[in-house]
């Protein structure tokens, strides 16, 4: 009895369906996570009232600070970066404010984003920044604050709540502490 062998064309066919179900699977899968991107890139900035998001900054001094352990303080999350060139306007005022708070139960913390450590510490260094700081290497604080760049500052309020929010720097010093004042307020 002699085997059938399947034609060759029909081999082809086969290996052709085979490519064709890989290539619609990886395609599916590329569209699936694009359209998850656009979705979190849409969903908006932060507003104020809503919860702000914790997280844990590991400050280029090697401490570790956990935002929900700071419960029942006022927190100021100012985001920079040292190639920024509009960052440098409140460089010095946010310091100023550091100063004027810090024993008053507020907590500044600068969260450095996209940054080589050497140029962020020496832009810390050049405008004097005392309060801590620290990369976010991840890039996980800046997706949960949805930021669309930088500066941008968040105020939490001591119930955990965004009690301002800041797109851009601060005008003045008189604005951080009227945004402070606020949060103490509340």
């Amino acid at each position: 009895m002699m085997e059938k062998s399947i034609p060759d064309s029909k081999k082809n066919k086969a290996a052709i369906n085979w490519r064709g179900v890989i290539t619609g699977v990886f395609l599916f899968l590329v569209l699936a996570l694009l359209t998850l991107g656009l979705l979190q890139a849409n969903r908006g900035l932060l507003k104020v009232g809503e919860p702000a998001p914790d997280f844990v900054l590991n400050t280029f001094d090697g401490d570790q600070i956990d935002t929900s352990e700071l419960r029942g303080q006022v927190i100021v999350v100012n985001v920079w970066a040292s190639w920024c060139t509009t960052c440098v306007y409140e460089a010095v005022e946010l310091e100023q404010a550091y100063q004027m708070y810090r024993d008053r139960g507020v907590v500044f913390l600068g969260v450095d984003w996209s940054d080589t450590e050497t140029k962020a510490l020496e832009y810390l260094q050049r405008f004097g920044i005392t309060y801590p700081n620290g990369p976010d290497l991840a890039g996980r604080i800046y997706r949960d604050y949805r930021l669309k760049g930088v500066p941008e500052t968040f105020i939490i309020d001591s119930a955990g709540r965004l009690s301002s929010v800041k797109i851009g720097a601060y005008a003045s010093l008189e604005e951080i502490v009227q945004a402070i004042e606020f949060a103490l307020d509340s």
